[in-house]
């Protein structure tokens, strides 16, 4: 880093009141009653928070791309333009319940950075950016990680335009409606080093009574979509014994799922997160239940593993009970561990601020 200023760099800190202003600001945006957060992938809500985020960015003099994916990457120039640019981000849709800072803080965290540099007449070497990634959460539109997994060539982005809601919107008129298609190929954006701050989502760091989690990589996914149909009846005149009730079948299924992540501990997870009844009717049996399986380890054998098992389960089911259990994939990301410079940067800034650190 150069600064035009004795500043020492070792004794920044970043504007702990501005960052928290900036993100209850982009939090009104889709805000909830019980005080947290939907903001859908591509919705106009989406449009409003992306048009405030990289306002800011404009305001704090950075030059803002969009891909043709949506996903944006917003820049301060470096003494040393050549170079590819560090690069934090993270996303800024929400989950339909989702709170004021899964994947905002670490967008908004970056852009407070680039205000302190800027506060301070720091020119760093390299360029440095903020991203934002489209249709991270996946709550809207299959595949989840989209735009990063466009950018990193895990599927085509014809495969994501293509991709549509529960309402038949598609992910290329949404963006198209939202005007949020770019003209950059995704993934034609070098970058030297990317990190994201986040949150953390589950209760380790708590547990340990520790500040911040050095991530040491990601779980490799796979995500199916089960169904299971039997036929619906007269839930009065049906004899339990001659029913073919797709639910019943389906909760085994869903039973196995959990077993298979509790078998292979510690970095199991197995998750059925979306369920499907038709035809949904309190006195109907149901004839169709279609239902989501999330399955995560550390390994892509170990993940494979998982859903081997509960294939199997459930061709064993389907035997048994006569029913139809079609499994599908839809989803599939390897594990991926992260460079050790990386984490080394992120223990040592945490040692080096005083704050309790621990791998994650």
């Amino acid at each position: 880093m150069n600064t035009a200023t004795n500043t020492d760099i070792g004794t920044l800190r970043i504007n702990g009141t501005r960052l928290w202003d900036s993100l209850m600001e982009l939090a009104k945006i889709g805000a909830t009653p019980k005080g947290g957060v939907c903001r859908l992938t591509l919705t106009e809500l989406d449009r409003q928070g992306r048009d405030l985020v990289t306002r800011w960015a404009r305001e704090a003099g950075m030059t803002v791309t969009i891909d043709k994916i949506g996903n944006g990457f917003m820049r301060r120039p470096g003494r040393n333009n050549s170079l590819p640019p560090i690069v934090t981000g993270s996303h800024i849709d929400t989950q339909p319940t989702g709170g004021k800072f899964d994947g905002n803080y670490g967008v908004q965290a970056g852009l407070e950075v680039m205000r302190t540099l800027n506060d301070h007449n720091i020119q760093t070497e390299a360029p440095v950016e903020v991203s934002f990634w489209t249709n991270e959460e996946g709550s809207r539109f299959v595949p989840v990680m989209m735009g990063s997994g466009v950018f990193a060539k895990a599927f085509t982005l014809e495969h994501a335009y293509a991709a549509k809601d529960v309402d038949g919107k598609s992910v290329a008129e949404e963006l198209a409606r939202i005007g949020y298609i770019g003209t950059q190929e995704p993934g034609d954006h070098p970058m030297g080093a990317f990190f994201e701050t986040h949150i953390e989502q589950g209760p380790v760091l708590e547990d340990n009574d520790v500040t911040i989690g050095v991530v040491q990589g990601v779980l490799g996914i796979r995500w199916f979509d089960c169904t299971v149909t039997g036929m619906e009846a007269h839930a009065g005149p049906t004899p339990m014994a001659l029913r073919k009730d797709a639910m019943q079948v389906a909760t085994h299924i869903m039973q196995e799922v959990v077993a298979s992540a509790l078998r292979h501990t510690p970095h199991g997870r197995g998750t059925v997160g979306m369920v499907q009844v038709f035809p949904n009717s309190r006195n109907v049996i149901p004839g169709r239940v279609t239902f989501s399986l999330d399955l995560r380890n550390s390994t892509d054998a170990l993940v494979d593993k998982m859903a081997d098992e509960v294939k199997a389960f459930a061709a064993s089911l389907s035997a048994k009970t006569g029913l139809n259990i079609q499994i599908e994939l839809v989803s599939s990301y390897p594990a991926q561990a992260f460079h050790d410079d990386c984490k080394n940067a992120v223990a040592s800034a945490a040692a080096k601020l005083g704050y309790s650190h621990m791998p994650v």
